[in-house]
């Protein structure tokens, strides 16, 4: 037996021999908020005394103990009954016990488009300064031998880092360097909830290596170091390299197997923060539905964060459908995805010389034609036509299927595509042709020849199958097309809003790439690679799209080292683009339907535009107080988040008067005026005008409509007033509120639920 399997059991057995019978006991987070202990072996010390008032012995406590928050904020977790939970839960020094869930893992040419080498060449000095940020990645690890991850013309790490390089399976002190500055990992509440790491029957690292290549994939597009002639077989042949290159990276390993504890990554914020990262990036979150901000794990490690002047910019998910989006509390910069002007296409050559166009990663060339055969039409014995359409394992008669190309279809949208494809090729199949929605979304690789198409192309399809006696095709090897046009477009798979914790609050904030980003990947991970060994992959998701975002966060935190983490926020959100690159509004992909704020929020990122963006909204944690106060929340709610008795005051302000950069009233109900506060950043005096866009079915006036600031720093306020004249029958209408003095322009989308045109 191996030593990591060995650690992994004894870990187990001492949880059963500290709690007996551990089928009724979960694993619980106790949250204390913040502490004033010396150290942290006091904070143990602590911890240990108050699980023994209930565990009943000391042996039993550290038995059941499974992580010890001591640094930003004190807590526990363990496994615990729901009497022993519930006991906890009434001590005066807890602020909330509860269920720790999981939560699921949500570039060549990304930062082109993004224009982010212009951006490099006008602000040199500026760009240089990034050497001292230092981006936390919470992910899956990392690969350090990556080229991406050199170190080279790096200076020494920052001596604001008070963080450690700790060694683990295959990862040593010599893995760490001035790129890679620290490496922590996460693993006792995982196994906790879901058992040894080995029940898994897959590759892992008790280290923090990276055997999902995901963690590697979202650091190397962060802060990946500049690297010539990458591509993924060829395809997407460009410079690999992140966005802000001169960056540090802190890896922070809570995830294992696409899944993250909630009790690991709280631990992992704890230090993060404590080991002085500027950045939080977090391409994780929990499916639907959101849990209130006061019972979510991620929201309370975020709040203290920000707090402490971290920005935490974290994905929205991957849930399709409105309402879905993750991540929404105010604190944090959330992420949704969108394409960019490249398309990976791999076309399917017809006998007729028609071409379909499809979508997939084939590294296959196909130089001959095979007759074709759909699914449907090649079932086994006893199997339905339906059921072989889905060419599950074992749905498919050899006879009708060998050495040709199988046309499939998707049973459910979640069908796991690389078994389709498996199951042709155990049936004799040459390649797999599988009608998917998302074919232009997500870069499947399989280990036949393969190509994904739309509804619309199976349409065309099907047409020549039925029109002809023998049809044939020929699979196309992958490549990259560029430009495309129009870019962007929001991804399908992308979670969209209303924001159903705040719905005042419109969320995700930002779009950014996430369709078929191309970075480094761990060689280990090959479940997503057909089984090859490979160095640099393309994949999809808004996992892709927040990297992209806290780069930038980055680069403006390096700009403005003294902005707040809401102030970086505003930047990036009011000089995003809801634009095209054909100068249309974006739309979303791939059908062209219309989109709205709660699919982009205030739109696609502009890193140009975010380092001088003119006006910023700001606010800080007894705003974000307020907030809450306003949408109801309780004194033991917030106490729940702050870790502090905290009261709301008598007079209560609107939920929309929060000074957040976008504006939404979910229930508009007559005359409304809010109230903004913008903080000049700019050289010598300026005067901002007010332009409105104005949503449908409401009369829109701002007072004061012009800013006159006259030196850097300068606040003044501003009041939006709305006048209803027709209601909007239980859905948002959208607009937009600008500020530009000419040069800059600063705009906060405006998303309006008109119930009503009096007050009631």
């Amino acid at each position: 037996m191996d030593v990591v399997k060995l650690f992994s059991l004894l870990l187990l057995f001492r949880f059963a021999l500290a709690n007996g019978d551990a089928s009724n006991r979960k694993h619980y987070v106790v949250y204390m908020g913040e502490h004033s202990y010396k150290d942290s072996e006091s904070v143990i010390t602590a911890n240990h005394e108050m699980l023994t008032s209930v565990m009943g012995s000391h042996e039993g406590a550290q038995g059941a103990a499974v992580h010890h928050y001591t640094k930003t904020f004190r807590g526990f977790s363990a496994m615990l009954t729901l009497d022993q939970a519930r006991e906890l839960q009434v001590s005066d020094s807890v602020v909330s016990v509860f269920e720790s869930k999981t939560n699921h893992i949500h570039t060549t040419h990304s930062w082109d488009f993004l224009g982010i080498s212009n951006l490099e060449k006008s602000h040199q000095a500026l760009m240089d300064s990034t050497s001292d940020t230092i981006i936390g990645v919470i992910d899956s690890g990392v690969w350090p031998e990556s080229k991406s991850f050199n170190d080279y013309g790096l200076g020494p790490v920052p001596a604001k880092f008070k963080g450690v390089c700790s060694t683990g399976e295959n990862f040593t002190l010599s893995n760490c360097n001035r790129k890679i500055v620290g490496a922590r990992f996460y693993y006792k509440g995982f196994i906790a909830e879901s058992g040894p790491l080995e029940s898994f029957n897959e590759t892992f690292f008790l280290s923090a290596r990276d055997a999902d290549g995901h963690g590697t994939h979202t650091a190397s597009t962060i802060a990946g170091s500049v690297v010539p002639d990458i591509s993924l077989y060829g395809i997407g042949k460009g410079t690999a390299r992140g966005g802000a290159p001169g960056s540090r990276l802190a890896i922070y390993k809570a995830c294992w197997f696409d899944f993250c504890s909630d009790a690991d990554i709280l631990s992992a914020i704890d230090d993060a923060v404590s080991d002085g990262v500027d950045v939080i990036s977090m391409s994780l979150g929990p499916d639907p539905p959101q849990p209130i901000y006061f019972s979510d794990a991620i929201s309370i490690g975020s709040f203290h964060a920000f707090q402490k002047g971290v920005v935490v910019s974290a994905s929205a998910g991957n849930s399709f459908l409105p309402g879905t989006v993750a991540n929404v509390a105010p604190w944090i910069l959330t992420v949704a995805a969108s394409t960019m002007d490249r398309e990976i296409q791999t076309n399917i050559y017809l006998g007729n010389s028609q071409i379909i166009k499809g979508f997939s990663i084939n590294p296959f060339q196909m130089n001959n034609f095979y007759s074709l055969v759909a699914g449907s039409a090649a079932a086994a014995l006893g199997v339905s036509s339906e059921n072989a359409s889905f060419c599950k394992s074992n749905t498919l008669d050899p006879a009708l299927v060998k050495g040709k190309i199988v046309v499939c279809t998707l049973e459910i949208i979640l069908d796991h595509r690389n078994e389709k494809a498996a199951a042709v090729k155990q049936a004799g199949g040459v390649g797999i042709i599988l009608v998917d929605p998302l074919a232009k979304d997500i870069g499947f690789q399989f280990e036949i020849p393969g190509a994904l198409i739309s509804i619309q192309e199976a349409e065309k399809l099907q047409a020549h199958m039925v029109s002809q006696q023998n049809p044939v095709a020929r699979i196309s090897r992958t490549m990259a097309v560029l430009p495309t046009k129009p870019a962007p477009e929001m991804a399908m798979f992308s979670s969209a809003g209303p924001n159903v914790i705040s719905p005042d609050l419109i969320k995700p904030d930002i779009t950014a790439p996430g369709v078929n980003v191309l970075a480094a990947w761990s060689p280990s991970a090959t479940a997503n690679t057909a089984g090859r060994s490979i160095d640099y992959n393309i994949i999809s998701g808004t996992s892709m799209s927040c990297p992209h975002v806290s780069a930038i966060a980055a680069i403006v935190k390096s700009v403005h080292p003294s902005w707040s983490p809401a102030a970086i926020k505003s930047a990036i959100m009011t000089t995003a683009t809801t634009q095209d690159n054909v100068r249309s509004f974006i739309r979303r992909h791939p059908n062209g339907t219309q989109t709205s704020p709660f699919d982009y929020g205030s739109g696609h990122v502009n890193p140009a535009a975010a380092v001088d963006p003119g006006l910023v909204y700001d606010f800080d944690s007894s705003d974000i107080i307020g907030f809450l106060c306003s949408t109801g929340a309780s004194p033991a709610q917030l106490k729940n988040l702050t870790g502090e008795t905290t009261y709301c005051r008598n007079t209560k302000t609107s939920s929309y008067d929060f000074n957040y950069p976008s504006i939404g009233i979910s229930n508009l109900k007559g005359n409304i005026s809010v109230h903004r506060t913008v903080t000049y950043y700019g050289e010598g005096p300026a005067v901002y005008k007010a332009e409105v866009d104005s949503p449908a079915g409401v009369y829109v006036s701002v007072t004061p409509n012009k800013l006159s600031f006259k030196k850097m720093g300068e606040k003044m306020s501003f009041m939006i007033n709305f006048t209803p004249y027709k209601t909007s029958e239980e859905n948002f209408v959208f607009g937009a509120l600008t500020w530009t003095d000419g040069m800059h322009v600063v705009r906060s989308p405006i998303g309006l639920n008109i119930l009503s045109l009096r007050s009631v």
